[in-house]
Order: C-alpha cells, then structure tokens, then sequence
C-alpha cells in the first residue's frame, strides 16, 4: 500500500502553487468601520454644550436639530449666532426698519444673536438717559434749577427691555408650536431683538419738549414695528391660518411702543 502511494505521478503537481508576488505580501486594507452609529468626537460648535451631536448633523448647525434639550439653556450652545459680519448686522437694521425688505428671508439661513442683543442693550442705555433729558426739558418750562437724574429709570428700561426681548419671543415660540406651526426659537430671539431698532432713533426724537410731536413719532414707531413682526410671522408661519397670534403679537409690540412714552418720556 506504501508502494501504491510512492507510485503516483507528480509531474502534473508542479507548479500548482504560484509564487506570492511582492505586491501580494502588502496586508490586506483593514474594512472601513462605519460612524453612521459613533458619537462624534469632539463635539464641533453648536453641539449642545458639548453633549452629543446626531451623527451627519453639521458642526455649526442650528441648536434646534441637536436631540438634547438641555442645548437651549448652555450658553456654548449659541456661540455661532453672534459669529456675524457688520455689512449683514447693518442691512438687516436696516431691513427692519423697512419691513417689506423680506427681512425673514435675510435671517431664515443665518440668523444671529449678536444685533438683538445689541440693539437691546443700546436701547436700555438711550431710554435711561434720554428719559431723564426729556423729562428735565419738560419740567424746566416751570423751574430752570430743577435737574435729578432718575436712576430708576435705568432699572426700569433693563428689566422691560431684556425682559421683553427674551421671554414674549420665547412665549409666542411655544404657542405657535401648539397650534402646529414648526417655528424656529432662535429666529424668533433674531425677529424681535431687530424689532427694537426702531426705538432707538425714535427715543433720540422724544427728546423734543412737544407733547403732541412725541405722540405722533412714538404712534409711528410703534405702529412701524407692529407691522415688521406682523409680516414676518405671518411668512414663518408659512401660510397657516395663525391671525389671532399674530394679532396679538402686534399688540403687544405697540404695547411697549405706549409704555416707552408714558414711563419715560411723560
């Protein structure tokens, strides 16, 4: 039986096993491993607050698509809204002032936070000091040495202003919610901190010791900002029937038109 085995040909066995090439000694290129299911690492901006970002989400994307809710009370989370240029903060002043400008549509892709709160913070400072001037011009029809400087008045502007700009934005945001609108927050923060504008050159012109002129520019200021907030929810809203909020969105913003005149430019 040994012998049957030693007999057999093996001529046709040569060469059978090829010689491995160089080029095939090189190991074999590791399987890509997938990140479709890997937390990105380390977080980019605009993650919430260094928390989880959903994987494709992109790094400098907006708070709302981050699934941690957490994002909306880390103040890291908003460092990419006040990365703005001047040439877009001042033609979006400036497109608040003329509301047909399409202001929403300037903010839908890139809004900011930096011009609200600029705007708020110079409006705070004008009314603290121009309602102080106007109320002296007033008062010096009567008595030439009467001058106090109020400085309640400066308390007053921080805690309506900021008041204002932070929370009625956020109110409506939740309300447009419940009645089925998708609106965006931040936007909203971005609508109504540029709504303000308007005031400032107008607490320069409630300086003048005219009863009646001041009724009329403040009317007009605040009629101008209603209806900048009037048109631009009624275009996040996208078409839905939402008038009722809308309308007392404008309400409200001539509302504070009235308390700037009455508090302090009496």
């Amino acid at each position: 039986m040994d012998e049957g085995y030693a007999n057999l040909p093996t001529s046709h066995l040569l060469g059978s096993v090829p010689a491995v090439t160089p080029e095939e000694r090189k190991p074999a290129p590791a399987a890509e491993v997938g990140t479709s299911r890997l937390q990105q690492f380390p977080p980019a901006p605009g993650a919430n607050g260094g928390g989880y970002q959903p994987p494709g989400a992109p790094p400098d994307g907006d708070v709302e698509t981050q699934t941690n809710w957490k994002g909306y009370f880390n103040v890291a989370s908003y460092s990419p809204y006040f990365n703005v240029d001047t040439d877009v903060v001042v033609d979006r002043l400036v497109s608040s002032v003329y509301p047909m400008d399409g202001f929403f549509r300037k903010i839908d892709a890139n809004p900011d936070m930096y011009g609200p709160l600029w705007i708020t913070t110079t409006l705070i400072f004008m009314l603290a000091a121009f309602g102080n001037i106007a109320t002296y011009l007033m008062q010096r029809k009567t008595d030439l040495n009467i001058f106090n400087f109020d400085v309640g008045y400066f308390n007053w502007a921080a805690s309506v202003m900021y008041g204002y700009a932070a929370v009625v934005p956020a109110v409506f945001f939740f309300l447009f919610q419940y009645f089925g609108s998708r609106p965006s927050l931040v936007r909203f923060w971005c609508m109504w901190g540029y709504s303000l504008f308007i005031f400032i050159p107008a607490s320069v012109l409630l300086l003048i010791p005219v009863e009646f002129l001041r009724w009329v520019i403040i009317v007009l200021a605040g009629g101008a900002s209603s209806w900048f907030i009037s048109l631009n929810l009624k275009e996040c809203t996208e078409g839905a029937d939402q008038m009722v909020l809308i309308a007392s969105a404008a309400v409200l913003q001539f509302a504070l038109a009235l308390f700037i005149k009455v508090f302090f430019f009496a």
